[in-house]
């Protein structure tokens, strides 16, 4: 179904399309890009999906993970993401790790990059206001009007119905990683035991699969994340423990 009704007054367009396991919110503001920019992010949304899923036996990184195909046979979106992704777990020391146990598993990187490029679409439409938000991975492109900033609220994970603090800004990437929706489901690599260190930790800056794959490995990495995270060029970070006390580096945007 398209996005919107073609040839309607183009003016704010928002649609919520459920793919790759979670919703993902399309919010253009810029009256310059119509239905069509979005039909074509969602299209890209689905190919994403149909090529990475773990939970899709047909899909291209099923084959690779069970043997069935080479890298060669894949898409060469699915070269670049695994390219991408040993880059993290260098960078990351292992916490981050596609490879973990031994299964294929590029998802701590996937809804982050998939949402970049979906931004790359709507800039090439020409928008140059509009945020995507899949499942709390956000980035968010210009103002949202003239002298506002975009608003993105961090939900508390131990009340998801208030928000522990919001982050506001223009061209910013989001990403938190946390226990609340699917409970316990990081590994810390190094142990093999779910990780319980922090109940969420949100990363901002400028790459959206970038802070997606920090915010998941500074969860994996409990109370030393604090450091690591420190040392980042260019991101800042915000954390939730388990008994509810809060930490942040000194720039996180609040």
């Amino acid at each position: 179904m398209s996005a919107a009704t073609a040839g309607s007054v183009r003016g704010p367009i928002r649609h919520v399309e459920y793919v790759m396991g979670t919703a993902v919110t399309i919010d253009v503001r810029d009256p310059r890009v119509g239905a069509g920019a979005v039909d074509a992010v969602v299209s890209w949304l689905h190919t994403v999906d149909a090529t990475f899923s773990t939970y899709r036996p047909d899909s291209a990184i099923s084959r690779l993970d069970r043997g069935e195909v080479g890298l060669a046979d894949c898409p060469d979106t699915v070269r670049s993401v695994l390219e991408r992704c040993e880059e993290l777990r260098v960078e990351t020391v292992g916490y981050f790790d596609p490879r973990y146990a031994g299964r294929l598993d590029p998802s701590g990187l996937v809804k982050g990059w998939s949402i970049e490029q979906a931004d790359q679409i709507l800039q090439a439409a020409g928008s140059r206001a509009h945020c995507l938000n899949a499942g709390g991975d956000v980035l968010a492109r210009g103002r949202p009007a003239p002298g506002r900033w975009w608003r993105v609220g961090i939900a508390d994970p131990h009340d998801r119905s208030r928000l522990a603090t919001v982050v506001e800004g223009a061209d910013i990437a989001v990403a938190t990683s946390g226990t609340a929706e699917r409970g316990a489901h990081v590994v810390d690599p190094r142990t093999g035991e779910p990780a319980t260190g922090w109940a969420s930790v949100t990363v901002v800056g400028p790459d959206l699969p970038t802070a997606d794959a920090y915010a998941t490995a500074a969860l994996a990495m409990g109370d030393q994340a604090r450091e690591w995270l420190a040392g980042r060029t260019g991101f800042e970070a915000y954390a939730i423990a388990p008994d509810g006390t809060t930490w942040a580096t000194p720039g996180f945007p609040r």
